[in-house]
């Protein structure tokens, strides 16, 4: 992971924390054509952890936090990523296993930011 992805998982981080009150507990991010792939892990909050004890509990979780986080992103712009990456923030996908509380984001951009960010 260069800086540039580095810092990104940061900002990530604090964006979840600012928006969703707690931030993934780990994020490796890798930069790919205009892709940032995030894996996220410790996403879960105690919570949302004894929800998942059960069946119903777990796919009620995976429905809301993809589309939460989707939609959380479509009503607050991520100006602090399109900064520090110097691009514009276009598209989001985002899943999660919740039995593993391991979740990936895959953030697009209107750049090549593999090319932009290469050491």
């Amino acid at each position: 992971m260069n800086k540039y992805e580095a810092e990104f998982s940061n900002v990530v981080r604090a964006f979840r924390k600012k928006h969703m009150g707690k931030g993934p507990g780990r994020i490796n991010t890798t930069f790919c054509k205009n892709w940032a792939i995030c894996e996220l892990e410790g996403n879960l909050s105690p919570v949302e952890k004894f929800i998942a004890e059960e069946e119903n509990g777990r796919q009620m979780l995976r429905a809301a936090r993809t589309e939460m986080v989707k939609n959380i992103y479509r009503r607050n712009r991520p100006y602090e990523m399109e900064e520090l990456l110097g691009c514009n923030f276009v598209d989001l996908f985002v899943d999660i296993d919740i039995e593993q509380d391991k979740g990936m984001s895959i953030f697009i951009f209107d750049e090549n930011l593999e090319d932009k960010f290469s050491q």
